[in-house]
């Protein structure tokens, strides 16, 4: 929110294109995982852009996350990669929409 809208505090270092598609990412990316929509899609793609952002905002300060201030950009990223591995939870659009009866389609029937 803060790269994209200025909220809650404005955004201390200019935009460029890199920032702006990391900011979107994020925002529309934590949109979906509230809500349950593409949550293993969404969570293997914002894992991705967290282990990037580690590697390009901190790793250039030394490789371990507690000596380089890397530890959310970690701890973001491992948390996104579990939850593309074990899936959305109950109360999510995914699994109401896996559990959805099918529709019906009209028509002649054999």
């Amino acid at each position: 929110m803060m790269k994209l809208f200025g909220w809650p505090a404005p955004f201390e270092y200019p935009l460029n294109a890199l920032l702006l598609a990391a900011g979107f990412l994020e925002v529309i990316g934590g949109v979906l995982l509230v809500i349950g929509l593409f949550s293993r899609q969404v969570a293997f793609l914002l894992s991705g852009q967290m282990a990037f952002a580690y590697f390009i905002g901190h790793g250039s300060q030394g490789f371990f996350p507690a000596l380089n201030g890397g530890e959310t950009a970690m701890l973001f990223c491992f948390l996104f990669l579990y939850i593309a591995a074990a899936g959305p939870g109950p109360w999510s659009l995914d699994e109401v929409a896996s559990k959805a009866p099918p529709v019906q389609q009209a028509g002649p029937s054999n």
